[in-house]
């Protein structure tokens, strides 16, 4: 579907929208890749000015069958933000309103990122709870839209525990606030959702948790809902299938006064799963996972914390205190924990110069390994997958099996006290067999994980990469409920369409933009997006990084 032939005289509809609408070349190449592996170029590209922007968009989009994807900083790794139809990009409603200390929330548009809005917090002595690594360019909206987590989710939850109230433009373009514990606002798709949908999912949506499974961004969040009867759950990790979200109401968490730092070493995997299991129960702020595979990599630059030759595994833990003392005391406690787990060795860290030593390689293996071979291309294929505590040796070892057995190098690391692991593999694309490979890869993984009872989407969504696999994680039913609640919201189907109910004949693998096959951008999109990678720039506006802009 291209403008000016499936959509004639649509354009001329839209003359009463304020932002940036754009259908040349250029402009739609620059909003076709995200962080993910896809490169989708889109039929048009919309930047509104405002919510009210947003409305005029969605009604046309309405009137004339016009699918919209939309996004903020891109920056998942999902491939969710990317689609055919129209790039909406929400980026430009970046306002923060004043924090309200009393009721411990804030509220912001979609495209404030999160490290901004946390700022506004810090100066009250309250934080964004949920803190992924991306924190400094990720959009609250995204965050919102993927049900996202972060290293303290062990202990302070994801995204949609965070969530208060959702400003919503939904599919036919009416616009309400949706708030937890207010009425419901009169509107035809919750009007839809109560009366078709509603019973059902409150009698059999607790059935769809998965037993053990700490973290869920899969489908909708329809076992949040069956618990709390409140639909704010089933819009919060949507992706922008149900409604696009122009405000957001935020609960903040308080800043502990104080943090202490270790690091414990394990000769095997059960040892560390068993210490990061009783860390966790101990009330541990952050669990973080480094596999062998990752301290091959970092050996080196973490040589001044003498890691065993021969660990299979460390795990980077914090510790928060209302007072350094409490927070001291509670590092010993999980010291002496990791001890008791047989620990090969435990590193605490008396000084902040330690405690940095320590979280440093956490961060290391991703530039020392886009350094290993310039032919060698990262890519997010299976990175996202949480499953039971007591699967996740099996998990671990079932990854390390696979990736030898497609030879496929990579490492895997994540957050043990979630059962949380992120895979970045490095494939070489001159090679002919590489996709074969990164297929086999991915089907043996999404095996693993549904035979270990799962989750293929744990932190960033289902997207374009999972939404084709989520029939081998999920039963007939629960697909089959997935698709009444996208029907009682978006009966024609134009918002974010082939994500978190699959189209027929999807392939995530059919445009990988690092694929020299493909035709080539032009020279200045390239650079443009080649920047937004190399500067981790993801929160720039994109068509300002064109050269005539």
């Amino acid at each position: 579907m291209t403008f000016g032939t499936s959509w004639p005289g649509a354009l001329e509809a839209l003359a009463g929208f304020r932002g940036v609408f754009r259908t040349d070349e250029r402009a739609r190449a620059v909003y076709s890749e995200s962080a993910g592996v896809a490169r989708i170029i889109p039929d048009a590209v919309a930047v509104p000015a405002d919510a009210d922007d947003v409305v005029t968009l969605v009604r046309w989009a309405a009137e004339h069958q016009v699918p919209l994807v939309p996004r903020g900083s891109a920056s998942s790794m999902a491939n969710g933000a990317l689609g055919r139809g129209v790039a909406l990009d929400v980026s430009r409603l970046d306002w923060i309103d004043p924090v309200d200390p009393a009721r411990a929330t804030v509220t912001c548009g979609p495209g404030a990122l999160r490290d901004a809005v946390d700022a506004a917090a810090q100066a009250y002595g309250l934080r964004i709870a949920v803190d992924p690594s991306s924190g400094a360019y990720c959009t609250i909206g995204g965050m919102t839209g993927t049900n996202a987590a972060g290293a303290h989710t062990v202990k302070l939850g994801a995204m949609r525990a965070w969530v208060r109230g959702l400003d919503c433009v939904f599919a036919d373009g009416s616009r309400a606030w949706v708030r937890r514990n207010e009425p419901r606002p009169r509107v035809e798709a919750l009007r839809s959702f109560y009366h078709d949908v509603s019973r059902d999912v409150l009698e059999r949506g607790a059935a769809l948790a998965r037993s053990g499974v700490r973290r869920e961004s899969s489908g909708y969040g329809l076992a949040a809902y069956a618990r709390s009867g409140d639909v704010v759950d089933v819009l919060v990790g949507s992706e922008g299938t149900l409604a696009v979200f122009v405000g957001i109401e935020l609960a903040l968490a308080p800043v502990p006064a104080a943090r202490a730092s270790l690091l414990a070493s394990f000769l095997t995997l059960e040892f560390a799963t068993t210490a990061a299991g009783r860390a966790t129960a101990l009330g541990a702020s952050t669990v973080d996972f480094l596999d062998r595979t990752f301290l091959d990599v970092v050996r080196a630059e973490a040589s001044s914390l003498s890691i065993p030759a021969g660990a299979e595994a460390v795990l980077l833990i914090e510790a928060e205190g209302d007072t350094p003392a409490d927070a001291d005391t509670l590092a010993l406690r999980l010291a002496d924990a990791c001890r008791q787990a047989h620990a090969a060795q435990v590193v605490t860290a008396p000084d902040a110069q330690t405690a940095a030593r320590i979280w440093h390689i956490r961060h290391a293996a991703s530039p020392m390994l886009n350094a290993l071979d310039p032919h060698l291309s990262s890519m997010p294929l299976i990175d996202d997958v949480a499953v039971p505590p007591d699967a996740f040796p099996d998990y671990v070892r079932g990854v390390r099996a696979a990736l030898d057995r497609h030879h496929i190098r990579g490492v895997i690391f994540g957050h043990a006290g979630d059962a949380y692991a992120r895979v970045t593999t490095l494939h070489d694309v001159r090679d002919p067999d590489w996709r074969e490979r990164a297929r086999a890869l991915v089907d043996d993984v999404t095996g693993l994980v549904a035979m270990l009872g799962g989750t293929l989407a744990a932190a960033h969504g289902d997207g374009r990469l999972r939404t084709p696999l989520m029939f081998r994680v999920w039963d007939v039913r629960a697909m089959a409920l997935f698709a009444r609640v996208k029907q009682a919201f978006d009966p024609s189907g134009i918002l974010n369409p082939g994500v978190k109910v699959p189209c027929p004949g999807e392939d995530p693998l059919a445009s990988v933009k690092y694929d020299p096959a493909l035709p080539p951008l032009s020279a200045d999109v390239r650079a443009a997006l080649d920047k937004v990678i190399r500067d981790n720039a993801w929160a720039s506006y994109r068509l300002g990084l064109l050269q005539d802009e």
